[in-house]
């Protein structure tokens, strides 16, 4: 995809879609142009992959969408609950849900004080936070460690409970930094699995950020992948299967074919080449 171009979802107009970036760049305070210009249109309930060399801007991608870093310059629109929110409210579809490389969570609290933290700082009365960060931790499953603590958590499990976190407030919109990469393969597929479920069950729009060609092509509906900084758009594969996506889909040949079909579009960005 050139820079001048955006993915088809532009073409709709903005009523469908969740996150639209348009132009967008970062240059730091040290003169390092970090991302751009970089044009990426999201669908509402749309699970897309970021994926792209180290250093080539994928999280910054995510941190200007979360409004935790301002671009340089460029349009950014991302899609919020209309109309006024009450002291103590959270709606459903208002705000954005994070989940970081690490869990984060606070190790002199329990699971559950972890998870309705979010809702804490919005002023959500005692009795409603708790009744809905059990009900987070029953869609990660973890209902039964509420009351543990994170020491006594696998890394899976506090990865679980950051989601549980992440998904409390119940977001329109779900960001992801890499939550499965320090996690053995093991737990990593059953937790792509699970994050499928939740994704199809909840119908949020999903950024996922990733530097494993495996993951991404399992995951996404799309793969973006990313150039070399400055960050830009190299190619946008779209990955079209049966669904529900399982073992089946992983051991496929469609599954390979798309892979080779990913890490042919990323090459050139680990050899310092693009084809822009």
């Amino acid at each position: 995809m050139s820079p001048g171009k955006t993915s088809s979802a532009v073409e709709t107009g903005l009523t469908h879609l969740a996150v639209s970036l348009r132009g967008v760049t970062k240059t730091y305070d040290n003169g390092v142009m970090a991302l751009g210009p970089l044009d990426l249109a999201v669908r509402k309930g749309e699970f897309i992959s970021l994926l792209g060399p180290s250093g080539c801007g994928k999280s910054t991608v995510l941190r200007i969408i979360a409004e935790l870093s301002a671009p340089s310059s460029g349009i950014v629109r991302v899609a919020r609950h209309e109309g006024e929110v009450q002291p103590g409210q959270v709606l459903p579809g208002h705000g954005i849900g994070f989940v970081f490389q690490e869990p984060t969570l606070m190790p002199w609290t329990s699971v559950r004080e972890n998870v309705w933290l979010p809702l804490k700082l919005a002023g959500v009365p005692k009795a409603d936070a708790r009744a809905r960060a059990d009900q987070a931790l029953v869609s990660v499953g973890l209902a039964d460690f509420a009351d543990s603590f994170p020491r006594e958590l696998s890394g899976g499990m506090k990865m679980r409970v950051s989601l549980a976190r992440a998904l409390v407030t119940d977001p329109e919109i779900l960001l992801m930094d890499e939550p499965f990469a320090a996690l053995d393969e093991i737990t990593r597929f059953r937790l792509n699995n699970d994050l499928l479920a939740l994704w199809r069950a909840l119908g949020k729009t999903v950024i996922f950020v990733t530097h494993s060609v495996f993951e991404s092509v399992y995951l996404s509906q799309r793969v973006v992948v990313m150039t070399a900084r400055p960050g830009r758009i190299q190619a946008d594969i779209r990955i079209e299967t049966v669904e529900p996506r399982g073992e089946a889909f992983r051991t496929s040949a469609a599954y390979s074919d798309y892979c080779r079909k990913v890490s042919a579009a990323l090459a050139p960005s680990y050899s310092g080449q693009s084809t822009l």
